[in-house]
C-alpha cells in the first residue's frame, strides 16, 4: 500500500513544474490578448471594407471584448452598426468613444448627427459647438455648422408646433412637425403629436402609420399600442384591434387603460367569429341572433353595427328571408351604397321577393363597382331572364304560391284551382272558352313545377313551354315535339286526366 508521506514527497517533486507551466500560459495568454485584439481589428477593416458587415460585426465585438479600452474598436463597430442601419446601438459606441478620447472629432460629430436624428437637440446642439470649438478639419467644420444652424431652426418650429396644436390649429402643427420630423426622422415625441393632429383631423391612416414608428423607436410605449388599438377598435377592425392592445400588455400586464379594452374588445372578437362559424355551417338564424348581440356589446361603433347588419343581410338572403333580408340590407347602403356585398345580397333577395327590375337594378350597380365577379355577371343574367320572364308567364302566379313553395303546396294549389277553372263548370261559350286558356295555364304551371328539371330551368329564367326560351335545349327541345306530336290536352290522358266528383 502506498504511503501518505510518499504521495506527499511525488507532489513536492512535481509542484515547481507545474508553477512553471501556469506562468508560461499566463504569459500566452497576455501576448495572444493583445495579438487577439490587432488581429480582430485587421480582419473586422478587411471584411467591412468588402461589404460583409455581419462578419466584420463580429470581428469588432471581439476586440471591444478583448480590450474594453480601446476606443477604436468602439468606433469601428460604431461605424458597422451606422452601415446596418442600427444608430440606436451605434449611439453608446460613440458616446464610450468620447469618453475614452475627448477630442476625437469625427466620433463627436456623428453622435451629434444621430442625436439631431433622434429629436435630442440640446444635446446635439451642445455636440455640434465642441466639434467647431476642438480644431476641426474644414469639412467637419462646414457640416458641424451646417447642422448646428439647422438645429436651432428645428427648435423654433417645435415652439412653434406646440403652439399651434395648443391652439387646436391641427393643420398647421402638423405641417410643422412634417418639417421637423425630415431632419429628426427618429424622434418618437413628434411622430405621437402628429399622430394626435391627425386623430383631431380624422386622418385615421396617417395617425396609424406615426403610431407604428413611434411604438418602435420608443422602448415600452404602451400608450402607442393603447391609441393603435383604440384606432382600430373604432374603424371596426376588431382582429387587429385585438394585436395592438396585446402588445401593450406584453409591456405592461398591469396597464389599466389596455386591460379594460382587452377584455371588450376579446369580448366582441369572440362573438363575430362565433357568428361567422354560425354562417359557414349555414346555421343562419343562430347567426342573426349573434349579431345582434353583437350591437349589444358596442352599441356605439357604428363601423360594428354596419358589419353586423351587413352579415344579417347575407344570412337572411341565404335563409331566404326576403322581407328581413330587404330591410336589414337597406340600412346598410343607405350608409355605405357601394357596399358590393351587401348589393348582391339585397339583389338576391329582391328575386327571392319576385321584385325583378329592383334585383337587376342592384346587380347593375354591383357590376359597375366590380366588373370581374363571375357572381355578379350570373346573377344579372339570371335576374334579366327572371325580369323578362315575369313579363310574360309565371307559373309561381299562376298556382298563387311562392317560389319556395314544396311540392306538396303546388298539387294542393293547382286541384284547388283546376276545380275552379275546368271548362264543365262554364255554360257561356266566351266564359268556356277563357275557363280553356286558363285551366291549361294551370296544367302547365303544375306540370313545370313538379318536374324537378323542369323548375330548375324555370327558376333560371327559362319557360319549358315557351320554344323561344328553349333554343338549344335539345332535351326540352324533344319535350315539345312530343306535346306537338301528340298534342298537349289537360283533359285527355296523361298526367292530367282526372275524375271531378260535385256531389
Amino acid at each position: 500500500m502506498v504511503s501518505i508521506d510518499h504521495v506527499a514527497h511525488k507532489l513536492l517533486t512535481y509542484i515547481p513544474y507545474v508553477l512553471v507551466l501556469i506562468d508560461m500560459r499566463y504569459e500566452g495568454v497576455k501576448c495572444g490578448k493583445d495579438g487577439s485584439v490587432d488581429s480582430h481589428m485587421e480582419m473586422g477593416k478587411k471584411l467591412l471594407a468588402a461589404g460583409q458587415l455581419a462578419d466584420a460585426l463580429s470581428h469588432f465585438h471581439a476586440a471591444v471584448d478583448g480590450d474594453p479600452k480601446n476606443y477604436m474598436a468602439h468606433y469601428r463597430r460604431a461605424t458597422v452598426f451606422l452601415a446596418m442601419g442600427k444608430s440606436k446601438s451605434a449611439l453608446p459606441d460613440l458616446s464610450r468613444v468620447i469618453e475614452l478620447k475627448p477630442d476625437f472629432t469625427s466620433a463627436r460629430l456623428q453622435r451629434a448627427n444621430l442625436l439631431l436624428k433622434q429629436g435630442e437637440l440640446d444635446e446635439a446642439q451642445s455636440d455640434f459647438k465642441k466639434v467647431l470649438k476642438s480644431n476641426p478639419s474644414d469639412k467637419e467644420e462646414r457640416e458641424a455648422q451646417s447642422q448646428l444652424t439647422q438645429a436651432d431652426e428645428i427648435q423654433r418650429l417645435v415652439a412653434q408646433a406646440r403652439s399651434s396644436f395648443n391652439s387646436k390649429d391641427y393643420v398647421t402643427a402638423a405641417a410643422q412637425l412634417d418639417t421637423i420630423i425630415e431632419t429628426c426622422v427618429w424622434d418618437a415625441a413628434s411622430r405621437e403629436m402628429r399622430a394626435e393632429c391627425f386623430i383631431l383631423m380624422g386622418e385615421m391612416g396617417k395617425a396609424i402609420n406615426d403610431l407604428k414608428a413611434a411604438s418602435k423607436l420608443k422602448n415600452d410605449n404602451t400608450q402607442a399600442f393603447y391609441k393603435l388599438s383604440s384606432i382600430y377598435y373604432h374603424l371596426g377592425d376588431h382582429e387587429m384591434s385585438l394585436n395592438e392592445v396585446r402588445e401593450c400588455l406584453k409591456l405592461d400586464p398591469d396597464h389599466k387603460q389596455c386591460y379594460s379594452h382587452y377584455k371588450q374588445v376579446k369580448k366582441l372578437n369572440k362573438q363575430i367569429r362565433s357568428a361567422e362559424e354560425l354562417i359557414e355551417e349555414q346555421r343562419y338564424e343562430d347567426a342573426v341572433s349573434k349579431y345582434e348581440t353583437v350591437m349589444k356589446t358596442e352599441p356605439n361603433v357604428h363601423h360594428f353595427s354596419l358589419l353586423a347588419k351587413e352579415r344579417m343581410c347575407h344570412a337572411l338572403a341565404q335563409s331566404q328571408q326576403a322581407s328581413r333580408a330587404l330591410s336589414v340590407c337597406g340600412e346598410v347602403l343607405q350608409f355605405d351604397p357601394e357596399n358590393v356585398n351587401v348589393l348582391k345580397d339585397r339583389a338576391e333577395a329582391y328575386l327571392l321577393d319576385e321584385q325583378y327590375e329592383e334585383a337587376v337594378h342592384d346587380y347593375e350597380a354591383a357590376e359597375k363597382l366590380s366588373e370581374n365577379d363571375h357572381r355578379i355577371k350570373e346573377g344579372l343574367e339570371r335576374a334579366q331572364r327572371l325580369l323578362k320572364q315575369s313579363q310574360k308567364r309565371d307559373y309561381y302566379k299562376i298556382l298563387g304560391v311562392k317560389r319556395t313553395a314544396q311540392k306538396k303546396e303546388i298539387i294542393k294549389a293547382y286541384r284547388k284551382l283546376a276545380l275552379q277553372w275546368h271548362p264543365d263548370n262554364f255554360m257561356d261559350p266566351v266564359e268556356k272558352k277563357k275557363a280553356e286558356n286558363k285551366f291549361i295555364d294551370i296544367a302547365r304551371a303544375k306540370e313545370v313545377l313538379t318536374d324537378p328539371e323542369m323548375r330548375t330551368k324555370f327558376d333560371q329564367g327559362e319557360d319549358p313551354m315557351d320554344p323561344e326560351s328553349q333554343q338549344g335545349q335539345h332535351h326540352h327541345h324533344h319535350h315539345q315535339q312530343q306535346q306537338q306530336q301528340q298534342g298537349f290536352n289537360p283533359f285527355g290522358s296523361g298526367p292530367f286526366n282526372f275524375k271531378f266528383n260535385f256531389n
